[in-house]
Protein backbone atom coordinates (compact mmCIF):
# COMPACT_ATOMS: atom_id res chain seq x y z
CA UNK A 1 0.00 0.00 0.00
CA UNK A 2 2.64 2.52 1.05
CA UNK A 3 5.03 1.61 -1.77
CA UNK A 4 2.28 2.05 -4.33
CA UNK A 5 1.29 5.36 -2.79
CA UNK A 6 4.86 6.68 -2.80
CA UNK A 7 5.30 5.61 -6.41
CA UNK A 8 2.41 7.83 -7.43
CA UNK A 9 2.05 11.58 -7.83
CA UNK A 10 2.75 13.25 -4.47
CA UNK A 11 2.21 16.83 -5.61
CA UNK A 12 -1.25 16.86 -4.06
CA UNK A 13 0.41 16.67 -0.64
CA UNK A 14 2.51 19.74 -1.38
CA UNK A 15 -0.66 21.46 -2.56
CA UNK A 16 -2.46 20.52 0.67
CA UNK A 17 0.34 21.91 2.81
CA UNK A 18 0.47 25.15 0.84
CA UNK A 19 -3.32 25.48 0.99
CA UNK A 20 -3.41 25.06 4.77
CA UNK A 21 -0.70 27.68 5.21
CA UNK A 22 -2.39 30.10 2.84
CA UNK A 23 -5.79 29.69 4.49
CA UNK A 24 -4.94 29.45 8.17
CA UNK A 25 -1.36 30.55 8.89
CA UNK A 26 -0.22 33.42 6.71
CA UNK A 27 -3.39 35.56 7.10
CA UNK A 28 -2.60 35.57 10.84
CA UNK A 29 1.14 36.25 10.51
CA UNK A 30 1.77 39.57 12.29
CA UNK A 31 -2.01 39.85 12.75
CA UNK A 32 -2.59 37.81 15.91
CA UNK A 33 -4.78 39.25 18.66
CA UNK A 34 -3.85 38.59 22.28
CA UNK A 35 -6.79 36.24 22.77
CA UNK A 36 -5.55 34.11 19.84
CA UNK A 37 -2.37 33.10 21.72
CA UNK A 38 -2.57 30.59 24.58
CA UNK A 39 0.04 29.08 26.91
CA UNK A 40 -0.14 25.28 26.95
CA UNK A 41 2.42 24.18 29.55
CA UNK A 42 4.05 27.49 30.40
CA UNK A 43 5.17 30.81 28.91
CA UNK A 44 7.56 29.13 26.44
CA UNK A 45 5.00 26.62 25.14
CA UNK A 46 2.51 28.57 23.04
CA UNK A 47 -0.32 27.67 20.73
CA UNK A 48 -2.27 30.01 18.49
CA UNK A 49 -5.49 29.86 16.55
CA UNK A 50 -3.32 29.37 13.45
CA UNK A 51 -1.81 26.17 14.89
CA UNK A 52 -5.20 24.69 15.67
CA UNK A 53 -6.96 25.61 12.45
CA UNK A 54 -4.04 24.63 10.22
CA UNK A 55 -3.92 21.22 11.90
CA UNK A 56 -7.67 20.76 11.40
CA UNK A 57 -7.26 21.75 7.74
CA UNK A 58 -4.40 19.30 7.22
CA UNK A 59 -6.10 16.47 9.11
CA UNK A 60 -9.04 16.65 6.73
CA UNK A 61 -7.03 17.01 3.51
CA UNK A 62 -4.38 14.38 4.29
CA UNK A 63 -7.03 11.86 5.28
CA UNK A 64 -8.66 12.31 1.88
CA UNK A 65 -5.35 11.92 0.04
CA UNK A 66 -4.56 8.58 1.71
CA UNK A 67 -7.73 6.74 2.78
CA UNK A 68 -7.18 4.48 5.79
CA UNK A 69 -4.42 6.68 7.19
CA UNK A 70 -4.53 8.40 10.57
CA UNK A 71 -3.17 11.74 11.72
CA UNK A 72 -1.01 12.37 14.79
CA UNK A 73 -0.96 16.13 15.21
CA UNK A 74 0.68 18.14 17.96
CA UNK A 75 -2.54 19.85 19.00
CA UNK A 76 -4.64 16.68 18.81
CA UNK A 77 -2.17 14.90 21.10
CA UNK A 78 -2.25 17.84 23.52
CA UNK A 79 -6.03 17.40 23.71
CA UNK A 80 -5.87 13.58 23.91
CA UNK A 81 -2.47 11.96 24.59
CA UNK A 82 -3.78 8.55 23.46
CA UNK A 83 -3.69 9.82 19.86
CA UNK A 84 0.10 9.40 20.00
CA UNK A 85 -0.29 5.62 20.28
CA UNK A 86 -1.14 5.46 16.56
CA UNK A 87 2.60 5.74 15.87
CA UNK A 88 2.93 2.13 16.99
CA UNK A 89 0.04 0.82 14.90
CA UNK A 90 -0.22 -0.72 11.45
CA UNK A 91 -2.05 2.11 9.67
CA UNK A 92 -0.08 4.76 7.76
CA UNK A 93 0.38 7.82 9.96
CA UNK A 94 0.63 11.46 9.02
CA UNK A 95 2.69 13.27 11.66
CA UNK A 96 1.76 16.94 11.69
CA UNK A 97 3.26 20.03 13.30
CA UNK A 98 1.13 22.85 11.89
CA UNK A 99 3.40 25.68 13.06
CA UNK A 100 6.88 24.61 14.12
CA UNK A 101 8.49 27.67 15.69
CA UNK A 102 5.35 29.12 17.24
CA UNK A 103 7.34 31.64 19.27
CA UNK A 104 8.90 33.01 16.10
CA UNK A 105 5.47 33.09 14.48
CA UNK A 106 3.98 34.97 17.44
CA UNK A 107 6.82 37.51 17.30
CA UNK A 108 6.11 38.15 13.63
CA UNK A 109 9.37 36.62 12.41
CA UNK A 110 9.80 34.40 9.36
CA UNK A 111 11.60 31.45 11.01
CA UNK A 112 8.70 29.02 11.30
CA UNK A 113 7.44 26.16 9.17
CA UNK A 114 4.84 23.46 8.73
CA UNK A 115 6.09 19.90 9.13
CA UNK A 116 4.45 16.81 7.66
CA UNK A 117 5.86 13.30 7.78
CA UNK A 118 4.34 10.06 6.56
CA UNK A 119 5.27 6.99 8.57
CA UNK A 120 4.37 3.32 8.38
CA UNK A 121 5.06 0.79 11.12
CA UNK A 122 7.56 3.10 12.79
CA UNK A 123 9.50 4.08 9.68
CA UNK A 124 9.31 7.57 8.18
CA UNK A 125 8.91 7.21 4.43
CA UNK A 126 8.29 10.77 3.24
CA UNK A 127 8.35 14.30 4.60
CA UNK A 128 7.47 17.88 3.74
CA UNK A 129 8.99 20.96 5.38
CA UNK A 130 7.29 24.17 4.26
CA UNK A 131 8.41 27.65 5.33
CA UNK A 132 5.43 29.74 4.18
CA UNK A 133 6.90 33.15 4.98
CA UNK A 134 9.91 32.24 2.80
CA UNK A 135 7.88 30.16 0.31
CA UNK A 136 10.35 27.26 0.47
CA UNK A 137 9.24 23.63 0.25
CA UNK A 138 11.65 20.83 1.18
CA UNK A 139 10.59 17.29 0.29
CA UNK A 140 12.22 13.96 1.11
CA UNK A 141 11.04 10.53 0.00
CA UNK A 142 12.71 7.34 1.22
CA UNK A 143 15.37 6.27 -1.25
CA UNK A 144 14.78 9.24 -3.58
CA UNK A 145 16.84 12.00 -2.00
CA UNK A 146 15.97 15.43 -0.63
CA UNK A 147 14.90 18.46 -2.63
CA UNK A 148 14.05 22.11 -2.04
CA UNK A 149 11.63 23.53 -4.59
CA UNK A 150 12.58 20.69 -6.93
CA UNK A 151 16.37 21.09 -6.65
CA UNK A 152 18.37 18.30 -5.00
CA UNK A 153 20.21 19.23 -1.79
CA UNK A 154 23.20 17.50 -0.22
CA UNK A 155 24.50 17.75 3.33
CA UNK A 156 28.15 17.23 2.39
CA UNK A 157 30.85 17.17 5.06
CA UNK A 158 32.65 19.85 7.08
CA UNK A 159 36.43 20.07 6.97
CA UNK A 160 38.02 17.49 9.32
CA UNK A 161 39.33 20.17 11.69
CA UNK A 162 36.36 22.53 11.41
CA UNK A 163 34.63 24.05 14.41
CA UNK A 164 31.23 22.38 14.25
CA UNK A 165 28.15 24.57 14.02
CA UNK A 166 25.52 22.87 16.19
CA UNK A 167 21.98 23.96 17.01
CA UNK A 168 20.89 22.44 20.31
CA UNK A 169 17.83 22.36 22.54
CA UNK A 170 16.87 25.85 23.63
CA UNK A 171 17.54 26.40 27.37
CA UNK A 172 13.99 27.64 27.84
CA UNK A 173 12.81 24.11 27.10
CA UNK A 174 15.34 22.15 29.16
CA UNK A 175 15.53 21.04 32.77
CA UNK A 176 18.73 21.38 34.82
CA UNK A 177 19.53 17.73 34.14
CA UNK A 178 19.06 18.21 30.41
CA UNK A 179 21.26 21.32 30.44
CA UNK A 180 24.05 19.26 31.99
CA UNK A 181 23.73 16.67 29.23
CA UNK A 182 24.36 19.38 26.64
CA UNK A 183 27.34 20.92 28.41
CA UNK A 184 29.71 18.85 26.33
CA UNK A 185 28.90 21.05 23.35
CA UNK A 186 30.19 24.11 25.23
CA UNK A 187 33.73 23.01 24.47
CA UNK A 188 36.51 23.74 22.01
CA UNK A 189 35.66 22.49 18.56
CA UNK A 190 31.99 23.43 18.75
CA UNK A 191 30.06 26.59 18.03
CA UNK A 192 26.81 25.66 19.74
CA UNK A 193 23.74 27.87 19.90
CA UNK A 194 20.10 27.48 20.96
CA UNK A 195 17.84 26.22 18.20
CA UNK A 196 14.98 28.07 16.59
CA UNK A 197 12.40 26.12 14.64
CA UNK A 198 13.52 22.49 14.76
CA UNK A 199 12.29 21.89 11.24
CA UNK A 200 14.35 24.73 9.82
CA UNK A 201 17.40 23.62 11.81
CA UNK A 202 17.15 20.19 10.19
CA UNK A 203 16.84 21.85 6.80
CA UNK A 204 20.03 23.84 7.46
CA UNK A 205 21.90 20.58 8.18
CA UNK A 206 20.48 18.94 5.05
CA UNK A 207 21.76 21.90 3.01
CA UNK A 208 25.18 21.91 4.67
CA UNK A 209 24.57 25.36 6.16
CA UNK A 210 24.84 23.92 9.69
CA UNK A 211 26.76 20.85 10.78
CA UNK A 212 24.48 19.17 13.30
CA UNK A 213 21.58 19.43 15.69
CA UNK A 214 21.44 18.01 19.22
CA UNK A 215 18.07 17.66 20.92
CA UNK A 216 16.86 16.11 24.15
CA UNK A 217 13.14 15.86 23.55
CA UNK A 218 11.52 13.33 21.26
CA UNK A 219 8.07 14.45 20.13
CA UNK A 220 7.69 12.94 16.68
CA UNK A 221 6.11 16.03 15.11
CA UNK A 222 9.28 18.03 15.75
CA UNK A 223 11.73 15.45 14.41
CA UNK A 224 10.23 12.92 11.98
CA UNK A 225 10.23 15.18 8.91
CA UNK A 226 13.68 16.62 9.55
CA UNK A 227 15.39 13.33 10.30
CA UNK A 228 14.33 11.90 6.95
CA UNK A 229 15.30 15.14 5.20
CA UNK A 230 18.83 14.98 6.64
CA UNK A 231 19.36 11.30 5.92
CA UNK A 232 18.04 11.57 2.35
CA UNK A 233 20.44 14.50 1.84
CA UNK A 234 23.30 12.15 2.73
CA UNK A 235 23.52 12.87 6.45
CA UNK A 236 23.01 10.59 9.42
CA UNK A 237 21.37 10.46 12.82
CA UNK A 238 21.87 8.64 16.12
CA UNK A 239 20.72 8.62 19.72
CA UNK A 240 23.12 8.66 22.66
CA UNK A 241 23.15 4.85 22.73
CA UNK A 242 24.26 4.70 19.09
CA UNK A 243 20.87 3.45 17.89
CA UNK A 244 18.65 5.23 15.36
CA UNK A 245 15.96 7.56 16.67
CA UNK A 246 12.58 5.84 17.07
CA UNK A 247 9.58 8.05 16.33
CA UNK A 248 7.37 6.17 18.80
CA UNK A 249 9.70 7.16 21.66
CA UNK A 250 11.85 5.43 24.26
CA UNK A 251 15.09 6.87 22.89
CA UNK A 252 18.37 7.35 24.74
CA UNK A 253 18.65 11.13 24.84
CA UNK A 254 20.13 13.49 23.72
CA UNK A 255 20.33 12.56 20.04
CA UNK A 256 21.88 14.15 16.98
CA UNK A 257 21.40 14.51 13.25
CA UNK A 258 24.52 15.53 11.37
CA UNK A 259 25.98 16.08 7.92
CA UNK A 260 28.05 12.88 8.04
CA UNK A 261 29.05 10.00 10.31
CA UNK A 262 32.27 11.62 11.53
CA UNK A 263 30.39 14.75 12.59
CA UNK A 264 27.73 12.70 14.37
CA UNK A 265 30.42 10.77 16.23
CA UNK A 266 32.06 14.01 17.41
CA UNK A 267 28.75 15.37 18.64
CA UNK A 268 27.82 12.12 20.39
CA UNK A 269 31.18 11.96 22.13
CA UNK A 270 30.67 15.50 23.42
CA UNK A 271 27.14 14.69 24.57
CA UNK A 272 28.35 11.61 26.44
CA UNK A 273 30.92 13.78 28.19
CA UNK A 274 28.18 16.18 29.28
CA UNK A 275 25.85 13.39 30.35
Amino acid sequence: MIDDFLAGDLTDIEAAVRAAAAAEIMPRHRQLAEDEIVEKNGPHDLVTVADRRAEEHLTASLGRILPGSVVVGEEAVHADPKVYEALGGDAPVWIVDPVDGTRQFVRGETGFCTLIALAHRGEVVASWTYAPALDEMAVAVRGRGAHVDGTAIHAGSPAPDAVLRVAMSHPDYTSDEQKRALLGLRADGFAARPCGSAGLEYLAVARGESDAVAFNWEYAWDHAAGLLLVTEAGGTQSTLSGEPFRIAGGNALPFTAARDRATADRVLAALRTGA
